[in-house]
This record gives structure tokens, sequence and C-alpha cells, in this order.
């Protein structure tokens, strides 16, 4: 069974809550009852606090024993779809396969699993080589590992030197891959999400990022997890035209050029851009606007290697957006954001979404409800359910930039913020958006004014309708109900956003 067509959630297991699988199978049948279709877990994987939290699994087979195990994973899977992270570029330098290459070298068994310099580059690469390689974050992505007997390697590390990449093109790699499909088909895992899969594939002569051969692994693995009655979403940051096109051989893929298009429109007051997209975005899409990473800006930009590639925003616009964000959070996303920042991915901007839009309730419904409205299934971030504001504590302690959106909610927090008059909203619109059956229909994009953006889906005799003023903030959401169109929202009178 794949993803719903409901709204579906992503949390920490560790940060939202309790603190383990069973309490947040708890707040899902309690607190969260009826709200979500399906919930994506962050890494829970042993350790689920490595350095970049959970992606970098010691074991990937092996549930965190302080977070649960695989039968409360399953318990959670009996009422509500379950998403997955397969981590498909890197394992952990503490992991046994890697600590047994340490040990026995180009003798170990699992030597072949490991991506190292020379394999990439026999005889040695030119700088145009190196400088060519598509970058997330500002080092080289090589490190230096010293042996037991002494001998050093040159492997490739892309994000960090305890992740160390691994070689899907070989046949420990394509092994170690289905036995953790394996593993979560049996324990009721439906979809996987291929994390940083736009890395795995790399080529002398290339950029190392999103190759022809990408696509074919793309396809390989779906095929793989197909057989195992599992869906693929995949993860990648890149220009919009990649997004398109990944989305023609995958089950689904991350729409990330809505969370800034939306910011866009409602600090410029133009619906230009975002009806572009809208006119030709994949239908298969998970929409999002916060998540656990920053707000992306390479997703609308122009494209990094072929500049000729024009983004849904001008450099200019981009600019004026990132700029915006850091005004309406008073300074803390630029704080939190930069090259100096640990776990920087140097195309996101470290924010809460609320915090993004200067907490004004009003523009954070109608963020909310054009994710709602708009091609695909929405997936709404645990701090952006609770309209979170940006953790400067946790940033302050951590030094990670990232954790400004990673806040830790106890049951009784959650038990408040729910309360909170923006929350209310949100949990109704979300349920109206499971509830009304227009939304199994096709989506619509009505002509308007630049100023306006008129959102519709219909299904049948069904229908629903999204009309916000982008100069005025005013919405209505109008839709059939009882053999007549009825207002379901109406709010006006908020404090405009003006762009930098």
């Amino acid at each position: 069974m794949g993803l719903k067509n409901k709204v579906q959630l992503i949390a920490y297991v560790d940060r939202f809550g309790a603190g383990t699988l069973r309490d947040l199978d708890s707040l899902l049948t309690r607190e969260l009852q009826g709200l979500f279709g399906g919930i994506h877990l962050l890494p829970f994987f042993y350790a689920f606090d490595g350095v970049d939290t959970g992606f970098d699994p010691i074991d990937h087979l092996r549930v965190d024993e302080r977070l649960g195990n695989w039968d409360d994973v399953r318990a959670i899977s009996r009422h509500t779809n379950v998403v997955a992270d397969l981590i498909v570029n890197h394992i952990s330098s503490s992991s046994p396969q890697f600590q047994d290459y340490m040990i026995g070298g180009d003798e170990s068994e699992h030597a072949e699993l490991f991506v190292s310099y020379d394999r990439v580059f026999p005889g040695g690469a030119t700088s145009k080589d190196i400088l060519s390689i598509y970058r997330p974050r500002p080092q080289l992505p090589f490190s230096i590992k010293t042996l037991k007997d002494g001998s050093k390697r040159l492997l490739w590390t892309t994000f960090t030197s305890e992740q160390i990449d691994i070689d899907l093109e070989t046949a420990r790699g394509r092994r170690y891959l289905k036995n953790i499909l394996k593993k979560f088909a049996v324990s009721g895992v439906s979809v996987v999400r291929l994390d940083a899969i736009g890395y795995a594939v790399k080529r002398r002569g290339t950029n190392c990022f999103m190759l022809p051969e990408t696509f074919e692994l793309i396809r390989d693995i779906s095929d793989q997890a197909h057989k195992f009655g599992i869906e693929v979403l995949v993860e990648i940051h890149s220009h919009y035209s990649k997004q398109i096109e990944i989305a023609r051989v995958s089950d689904w893929v991350y729409d990330f050029a809505l969370p800034p298009l939306i910011l866009h429109s409602l600090f410029a007051g133009s619906s230009r851009a975002i009806k572009k997209w809208l006119s030709i975005c994949p239908g298969n899409s998970v929409t999002v606007l916060d998540t656990h990473d920053g707000i992306g800006i390479t997703d609308v930009a122009a494209d990094a290697q072929d500049p000729s590639l024009g983004g849904l925003l001008s450099p200019t616009e981009s600019a004026r957006l990132v700029e915006t964000i850091h005004l309406n959070s008073n300074g803390s996303s630029r704080s939190a954001t930069g090259d100096g920042k640990l776990n920087l991915d140097s195309y996101q901007v470290n924010c809460t979404y609320f915090d993004a839009l200067g907490g004004i309730e009003n523009d954070y419904l109608i963020a909310r409800l054009i994710q709602l409205f708009a091609p695909g299934i929405p997936q709404v971030y645990y701090v952006g359910l609770l309209a979170g504001e940006n953790d400067m504590t946790e940033f302050r302690r951590t030094g990670s930039g990232r954790d400004v959106n990673r806040r830790n909610f106890d049951l009784s927090e959650i038990r408040q913020d729910l309360k909170k008059p923006v929350v209310s909203k949100l949990l109704d619109v979300i349920r109206f958006r499971n509830s009304h059956p227009a939304f199994d229909g096709k989506f619509v994009l009505r002509d308007s004014l630049e100023k306006e953006l008129i959102l519709r889906r219909e299904n049948a005799q069904h229908w629903a309708e999204l009309h916000v003023d982008l100069a005025s903030k005013e919405f209505t959401v109008s839709c059939s109900g009882d053999g007549a169109s009825k207002v379901v929202h109406r709010l006006s009178g908020s404090r405009n956003v003006t762009a930098a």
C-alpha cells in the first residue's frame, strides 16, 4: 500500500512527544487522531543521534533501542502508512562494514562497498575534474582514512568525513540495499524516501550529480522496492526541470519549488512565478512547506551547472526572498544560515516557515491552503504543524543551523500548542483536505490577475476552490456540499509583508 491521498505528517520520533515509537503511536491515535493518512518517521535507526541526526546510520537494519523496535514500527503501520528513509548514498564510519574495512583493507569482504578516489579517478584527476563536482557543502567530497596497518585511503565522503559513500553499482552495494528493503517490507513500511540519491553515481568528467545513470539507478531501486510492495519517493534539491524528469521514473517526487514560490508570492504580491510552476509541476508530488532541512532556494533558481537553464525566480527575486526571510525572522535565520554553520547545505535557508512569514497567522494559513490545494499529496512537518518558531537556544547549544527548525516538543507542549488559534484553524483545513471528495479529482489553475491566485479541485459534481488576494491577503475557501456551495473559511485584514 502506497501513500494515501490524505495529509501526511513528518517527524523525528525523539523530538515529538515522549520520545519513543510507542509514544508517537499513542499521539497519532489520541491527540492527532484522524488528522494524518501517513507518517514519515525520520531516521529511527541505530544510531538516531549521530553526526547527521540519523542520516548516518551505523546499522540501517536495526531500530535504535532507545526509540523502540521493529514491532513498534509495524504497530503504527496497522493504522497509518509509514514512510522511512532509505539512505542510499552513505553509511556511518562507525558501521561494522566500514570498521571491518579499516582492519582488512582491500582484503575485507566489504571493500567494494565503499567508493574510493582511485575507483572514480584511476591514475589521478585534473583540477577541472575535481572543481566540476557538484557540492552540497563547502568542503571537497573526499576524506583520508588510515587503516589498521597504517596505510591510507582516500575515500569519497559527499557530506561529512563520518559519512562514507557507498558504491551502489557493485554486488555488495545492491545486496546492502536489498536487505534494507526486505526488512522494511516485513515491518510495515509502505514507502521509502531515497535520501541523497542524486549524489550516488560518480563518473569522471561529469559533475557527479543527477547523471543519466542516476535515473537508471532510481528505476532499478524502484523495481526492487516494488517487488516488496513498497513505493519510492525521491528527494532531490536541484533545478525544477530535474523534478519533472524524476517524476517520470519514480512513484513520487518532492515539490521543493513550492515553498519558496509561496513565500515569494506573499512577499511580492505576485502570482506570476507560482502560476508558471503550478501549470507544469508533476501531479505525483509530495508537497511541503517546511522540512527537517532548510527552505530550498536552488529549487527555484537557475541551474548551478548550466546557467542557461533559467529559474522560476530571477537572481534578484531570489535574493529579495532570502533577505525578506531574514528580516521577518528578526535576523535569526541569518544567524543560522551561512558558510560557518554546521550541517550547512549551501542552497538552503535555515528557518521555520512560520518565522519566515514573520509570525503572521493569516499569511501562514494562506501558505498552508495553497499547499493543500496544489497538485500532489501534502506533507506537514511537526514543527510547522504547531506553527513553531526558530529555536535559537538549541542552535546556540549545537552550532548547527538546521537545529533552529528541529525543536523538541514534549507532550504537554504539544497539547498546549494544539490549542493555539492558528494551529486549530490549520487542523480544520487539514480535516477539510482529507474529507472533501473534490481532492480525489483533478487540479485546475484558474485564470486570474497577477495579484490573485485561484486554485480549484474537481471530482465529478464535487468541487473546492481557494481564492487568494495577494495584495490584501484576504482569502476564501468555497466548496460544494449539501447541493450548494458554501464558504468554509474567510480571513482578512492582515498586515502585509513587504519585500526587501
